[in-house]
């Protein structure tokens, strides 16, 4: 991508590269940005520019749609929706938004961008559904209403539409505050300290070195050598030193019972993280979500190998879903019979034997959790 000081320039060629190439936001955001020198305000406006228009998507199409008699090549969709978003959610004066997104237009397309966003600035839409109007694939909207009850649902896919800041620990670590209750729960369920913990699905590292600033004696492994990378770069940022292991949790290579505690930060849907990870929510397919609660309960099975008899087993999942939560659980039950933990202190809610925090209660990240013992 050719680097450039122009903010709207930046953030079209990421998200055409987006859009088009597959590329996920985060990652191509981060280079652009390592590669431009814009200053800290424009770098701001290129992030809500690049997260707002992904996240808002299908809206976007919703308004331009109207005002397209043609079908258009792909960069000149991903500019029409680059203004769109100015106009309707980014606080863009409309003349601004529409000039300066124009003048990035191929000359060809010039005029028709042109008339497609000016019409667009004076539009006021009727929006045919609640999915289209928060922009979300109606499978992920319909799989939350009918899991969570509509409102819940409505306010947590509002709510992980806008932008929230990660809390910053006492060592520097900035992570999701909902993130730091998961850890919290952990240490305040272990009874000991002498003991090992084991984090099993660690990267990057979050959670495992919360747990070693807490006092205790953590190892930390993961699938993969970039995953258990990460735990290291972050560990040896923030001062901690503990065992590191590439291994799959499902299989995990230790001694049975050789842990006061495992904790469980499963891979998921990431249906309570998509204001966090704006591509997501185009990503992930209904079908994913049976693989997923499958590893889910390998993983989570695995683990009880793995503690003592007075240990303590922590399961949580950044997703909202009834089946990747309380049907994790429920599948848990025909294969062992653990006694639950609970109920969970606020601002958790009740859910099934575990605990809920949707986006909204915090201004945070959506996370379930299930403390166990054997």
């Amino acid at each position: 991508m050719t680097v450039t000081s122009n903010p709207r320039c930046l953030a079209l060629g990421i998200l055409s590269r987006v859009e088009n190439e597959g590329a996920y936001a985060n990652l191509a955001l981060r280079t652009a940005l390592n590669q431009c020198d814009l200053g800290r305000k424009d770098r701001a406006f290129v992030t809500e520019l690049v997260y707002g228009t992904t996240r808002m998507r299908r809206a976007c199409d919703y308004l331009i749609d109207q005002f397209l008699d043609r079908k258009v090549e792909a960069k000149v969709r991903t500019l029409l929706r680059l203004g769109a978003y100015q106009l309707h959610w980014g606080g863009v004066p409309a003349h601004a938004a529409v000039d300066a997104t124009v003048s990035e237009a191929p000359h060809r397309a010039r005029g028709l961008c042109n008339a497609v966003l000016r019409k667009v600035a004076n539009h006021q839409p009727s929006w045919p559904t609640a999915a289209v109007e928060h922009s979300y694939p109606d499978w992920i909207f319909d799989r939350l209403v009918d899991d969570l009850g509509f409102q819940d649902a409505l306010e947590a896919l509002v709510s992980m539409n806008r932008g929230a800041r990660a809390v910053e620990r006492e060592d520097g670590y900035r992570q999701d505050r909902v993130s730091q209750l998961v850890t919290e729960l952990a240490s305040e369920n272990l009874e000991t300290k002498t003991g090992l913990v084991l984090d099993l699905c660690a990267a990057p590292g979050g959670k495992a070195t919360a747990l070693a600033a807490n006092g205790f004696d953590v190892v930390a492994g993961d699938i993969s050598t970039n995953r258990v990378s990460l735990i290291s770069d972050n560990a040896e940022r923030l001062g901690y030193q503990f065992p590191l292991v590439i291994a799959d949790g499902r299989f995990p290579p230790y001694r049975t019972g050789c842990f006061s505690g495992v904790l469980i930060d499963a891979p998921c849907s990431g249906l309570g993280v998509l204001r966090r990870r704006a591509d997501a929510r185009w990503r992930i397919t209904p079908d994913a979500l049976n693989r997923l609660a499958a590893l889910q309960l390998e993983l989570l099975n695995a683990a009880f190998d793995l503690v003592h008899k007075d240990g303590v087993i922590i399961y949580s999942v950044c997703t909202l879903t009834i089946q990747e939560t309380i049907g994790v659980d429920k599948a848990l039950r025909s294969l062992r019979n653990p006694r639950s933990i609970g109920p969970l202190p606020a601002p958790w809610r009740p859910h099934g034997r575990g605990g809920l925090v949707l986006p909204q209660d915090l201004n945070s990240e959506g996370m379930a959790v299930f403390i166990y013992r054997p």
